[in-house]
């Protein structure tokens, strides 16, 4: 199996001057030939150019920009150009199966955070001084830079990749790994459903509240975001020193509620797969629970329109967004799978209108958020228990049918 690793680099000045060259020259270098792609398929001759032809001009390139092109990891290069491949790849997929895709867009050197190196040992060293009592990961034209390596490295490093986030530095590590011996059974099941007033309810009746990390510091990210917009939209290199201060504090208020987030769903998940061996959860299209609410024209008034609740639309897609369901949901997967327990995501139709007792399913049987109220058998229980122990019987029951 693989796995991941983020470690936090502490760069010199001179290295984080190197660094930040490092992504400008490679974000020219994707710019460069995303521009070679688009004025090919312009000609009238309509060729397309992929990935082996463009590759095979980074040596020409190299020799003719030896201070720049020329300083960086050859491997690094071909994986940047690779970036570009899948891009193209993943717009011409989604063309064909009918969706709406964009066009792959030029980036920015402000949007252009991070440049993989393929194999460990290939412009690349990961522990590259193991004589010294600190960690440090070797960049060709960079140099030893310093990492806080804040856990051991299990299996075989196969590829390096440097990430900028504002103002750190991060190296993240790919490792080859033996499956992990799974966890002693614990012989429990649960099924969990995923709220806004609650994180989660499981089927025994327990609760995992919401943090609501977005909301608790939504004050200070307005405030930092209304300070920003005093400023002009210019070019990263036109800022002035208090426009650059401004960018910056967003992004820290921003990267805090990340963190805290990550922090929460980990969390979360390591203790739903310590103590159950199998879990079921909502298949839930998270994509299509937050799309904005379509505008209802008044057929009366031309150019009027009709109240269509999209304030109260705008507040629950933004506790959904603050909830980060989609990455816990990933995070719970990943987990599960590496210490050898089951997830398993159902339908969630009519799960909180169900009666667990005696199957009856009517839209009055919650009559609001919280409560549920079977109309034919008079059963009363929490919405979210409820919904939770439908979840688990359907995971059962879907385990039940696979094949063995």
């Amino acid at each position: 199996m693989i796995r991941a690793y983020k470690f936090l680099m502490r760069p010199t000045v001179g290295q984080t001057q190197a660094l930040s060259e490092m992504l400008r020259d490679h974000c020219s270098l994707y710019n460069g030939a995303l521009q070679e792609r688009r004025d090919a398929y312009r000609h009238v001759s309509r060729t397309s150019i992929k990935y082996g032809m463009q590759s095979a001009q980074l040596k020409e390139i190299r020799a003719f920009d030896r201070e720049r092109q020329g300083r960086w990891s050859f491997s690094s290069q071909q994986a940047t150009l690779r970036r570009l491949d899948k891009a193209f790849a993943a717009f011409f997929r989604r063309a064909k199966s009918g969706d709406t895709p964009g066009y792959p867009r030029f980036r920015g050197v402000n949007w252009f955070d991070t440049v993989e190196f393929p194999k460990d040992g290939d412009g690349c060293r990961w522990d590259s001084t193991p004589h010294d009592p600190v960690t440090r990961v070797r960049l060709q034209g960079v140099g030893h830079v310093k990492v806080h390596q804040h856990r051991a490295v299990a299996g075989r490093v196969k590829t390096v990749s440097v990430k900028r986030e504002g103002r750190k530095w991060f190296v993240v590590l790919t490792a080859e790994q033996d499956q992990p011996e799974p966890l002693p059974a614990t012989g429990s099941a649960v099924g969990i459903d995923l709220g806004i007033a609650n994180f989660l309810a499981d089927s025994t009746g327990g609760f995992v509240p919401n943090p609501r990390h977005g909301r608790t510091d939504a004050a200070k990210l307005e405030a930092a975001q209304q300070a920003l917009a005093k400023f002009p939209r210019v070019r990263r290199d036109k800022r002035t020193s208090n426009h650059q201060r401004a960018v910056e504090k967003v992004a820290r208020l921003h990267g805090k509620v990340r963190r805290q987030r990550l922090d929460h769903a980990h969390k979360t998940a390591v203790t739903l797969v310590r103590e159950h061996d199998f879990i079921a959860h909502e298949n839930l299209t998270i994509r299509n629970m937050v799309k904005t609410v379509a505008p209802k024209p008044d057929p009366e008034r031309a150019g009027a329109f009709l109240p269509n609740g999209a304030a109260a639309k705008t507040g629950l897609n933004r506790g959904i967004a603050d909830a980060g369901w989609g990455v816990f949901l990933t995070i719970l997967h990943a987990k599960a799978e590496s210490a050898g327990r089951e997830v398993i995501a159902v339908n969630p139709r009519n799960t909180s209108r169900t009666c667990p007792p005696c199957g009856h399913v009517a839209a009055e049987n919650r009559p609001n958020q919280e409560t549920f109220h079977c109309v034919a058998c008079g059963h009363k229980a929490h919405a979210d228990t409820v919904g939770a122990i439908n979840v688990l019987r359907a995971g059962l029951v879907r385990r039940e049918a696979q094949p063995a």
